[in-house]
């Protein structure tokens, strides 16, 4: 029988994610990352991108027909009603996108299958149907730096950008695996592997997970595709 399951990684604005999710891809782990799943979603002719424009107007357009997500996002920051409304439109998407992603994986045979999501402890819409949870930590000083070299910010302004996030503490205290980013590349490096190591020698199942992830976000048409894909 396939044996696969899901671990989800996250951190915080300038702890170094990316990073440990490029190592993890180097290392053969499929990576599904929510946020260019959110990109494509909304790209020109899918459903939620009329959606968008029909209620937020052609002004949250770019000169290219694309949507403007900086304009969005400055729409919809400090207004709760258009932030759901946002929320209903694309997290259907989001979901449906990523659980086709995870069926061709677990088609495929993969061991488990890494879910990149930014707000994965904010939302906890996903963490019920994860076996581990990941995340990438340095301390609070070293994020601050990186940011403020990064993007070229203040310290008043990356302390801003911080501050809007959770804490890394408190993320930390939420997951079962802590890589620690605060030292060398090849020190995460390290514990990049050592994870991967952890992961490979599971043997959780995924395939529940999946028909309770069809079952809540209602994808009932993508579950019996899958079932007659699994049962051909």
């Amino acid at each position: 029988m396939l044996k696969m399951f899901l671990v989800g990684l996250t951190g915080g604005i300038a702890s170094g994610k990316s990073t440990v999710s490029s190592m993890l891809r180097e290392l053969g782990c499929p990576i599904i990352d929510a946020d260019v799943v959110a990109r494509k979603v909304v790209e020109p002719s899918t459903p939620a991108y009329h959606r968008i424009v029909y209620h937020f107007g052609s002004e949250v357009l770019l000169e290219n027909g694309e949507i403007d997500r900086e304009k969005l996002g400055q729409l919809i920051f400090s207004n709760t009603e258009k932030r759901k409304l946002l929320n209903s439109i694309t997290h259907p998407e989001i979901h449906k996108a990523m659980l086709k992603q995870i069926l061709f994986y677990f088609l495929r045979g993969y061991r488990y299958v890494v879910l990149d999501v930014p707000l994965l402890f904010e939302t906890r819409r996903l963490t019920q149907f994860l076996n581990h949870t990941v995340v990438v930590y340095c301390d609070p000083a070293t994020q601050l730096l990186r940011l403020m070299q990064r993007d070229g910010l203040t310290q008043e302004q990356a302390e801003q950008r911080v501050a809007a996030q959770m804490p890394l503490n408190e993320k930390r205290g939420l997951a079962n695996h802590v890589i620690e980013n605060s030292g060398s590349r090849e020190d995460t490096h390290r514990q990049v592997l050592k994870l991967h190591t952890k992961l490979e020698d599971s043997m959780d199942f995924l395939l529940v997970r999946v028909i309770a992830i069809a079952a809540s976000a209602g994808l009932g048409g993508i579950l019996l595709y899958a079932a007659k894909l699994l049962l051909s």
